[in-house]
């Protein structure tokens, strides 16, 4: 089987490159895995910031909306605060 120290020597040589590109693969199996951790992440982000971005559009337009009702509701109140008024004016005539 071994005829000489030749022999020997590669026969380790062989365990020991083996041994390296096991460690070179498991290596490059967790360096994949934090990439893809980090990629899962940098999503994840993405989608909660999308959210909160819809979140403040929806309550933006809502403030939106309700301005222009308070505008025309402001309005109104001017409008019974002058019919009340004129109401009033009239009840002192009278008197």
């Amino acid at each position: 089987m071994l005829n000489s120290s030749q022999d020997l020597l590669n026969i380790i040589k062989a365990f020991s490159i083996l041994g390296f590109v096991f460690f070179v693969c498991w290596g490059l199996y967790y360096f994949a895995m934090i990439l893809r951790q980090g990629y899962l992440i940098i999503k994840e982000m993405r989608d909660r910031v999308k959210k909160v971005d819809d979140a403040i559009k929806a309550f933006r337009d809502k403030i939106e909306h309700s301005t222009s009702y308070l505008l025309l509701i402001s309005e109104g109140v001017k409008k019974l605060i002058d019919l009340t008024k004129e109401k009033s004016g009239k009840k002192s005539h009278k008197k």
